[in-house]
């Protein structure tokens, strides 16, 4: 059993949770994963390490409530525990030799790219960051985001925080005016993944996109996280989940990430009259 140490509301749809997990913190490294259970009946679900304390012995994980699982983790409170905590899975993102990066996250995707930003920022890389998100009401991390960022852009769909528009913008504006990154590292929802990628082309800039599939076991033996990478297959779990960006088949990927939606529906709905009843 693993005990939440620390829940921080982020927003409406998003949690914070700080997992004592002395063994999984000790290993853990930016761009990881771990494959947590709520409960001994419950699914199993892969989160990303959204930061570690290795003195503390935990680990932070951050989610949006979007099925089942998630809505019975947000059921959880400080103090309570966990059924099971296995990592760190994956492959760390490579950062070593960077000097200039540019770090583009979307939604709670930028639960992930967070630590790959602060770690870049701790090996002295100057970090310019873009965050996006559909509305002001939606915008998490930005305080942690601008302490690691040389320059931070936050982006939102309707304008009613940052600029207005899409991630893309102000990358292809850097991007067309002359500066120069050794990489672009995005994180987010495939579509805007595969634009970003777009974006990126026509400069001949290195990026890398961190895939996140539907996954079950976290080892490349179910073969739930399949993606065409270069015309091959590979496995999230084990390949990545850092790919060369302009190699990712993104048209199939969210195609399949689309599978198991109605499924998903229906499961979050059936949970929540759950609760519905047991509040009654």
């Amino acid at each position: 059993m693993f005990k939440i140490v620390n829940k921080r509301v982020l927003n409406t749809t998003v949690t914070m949770m700080d997992i004592y997990a002395p063994l999984v913190a000790k290993k853990a490294e930016a761009g990881q994963f771990i494959i947590l259970r709520v409960d001994e009946n419950g699914e199993r679900i892969p989160l990303t390490v959204a930061g570690f304390d290795r003195e503390q012995g935990t680990v932070k994980i951050i989610f949006q409530i979007v099925g089942a699982t998630t809505a019975i983790l947000n059921m959880k409170n400080e103090g309570e525990y966990i059924q099971d905590f296995v990592g760190p899975l994956g492959c760390a993102t490579k950062t070593d030799g960077l000097t200039k990066v540019c770090i583009v996250g979307g939604g709670v995707g930028c639960a992930i790219a967070l630590p790959v930003a602060q770690k870049l920022h701790s090996l002295g890389c100057q970090v310019h960051s873009i965050i996006g998100f559909r509305s002001e009401d939606l915008v998490i991390l930005e305080d942690e985001f601008r302490a690691c960022s040389e320059k931070l852009t936050i982006m939102t769909d309707d304008g009613s925080y940052g600029r207005q528009g899409l991630v893309t913008q102000p990358l292809e504006e850097m991007l067309a005016r002359g500066e120069k990154f050794d990489e672009i590292i995005t994180i987010g929802p495939l579509v805007m993944m595969k634009f970003v990628v777009a974006t990126a082309k026509p400069f001949n800039v290195k990026i890398t996109v961190s895939m996140n599939p539907i996954m079950i076991d976290g080892t490349g033996m179910c073969g739930g996280c399949r993606l065409t990478v270069g015309g091959k297959t590979k496995f999230a779990c084990v390949d990545g989940p850092d790919f060369d960006g302009y190699e990712v088949d993104f048209d199939e990927a969210i195609m399949r990430s689309s599978a198991y939606s109605e499924f998903e529906r229906h499961s979050r709905e059936s949970t929540c009259n759950l609760f519905k009843r047991e509040v009654r």
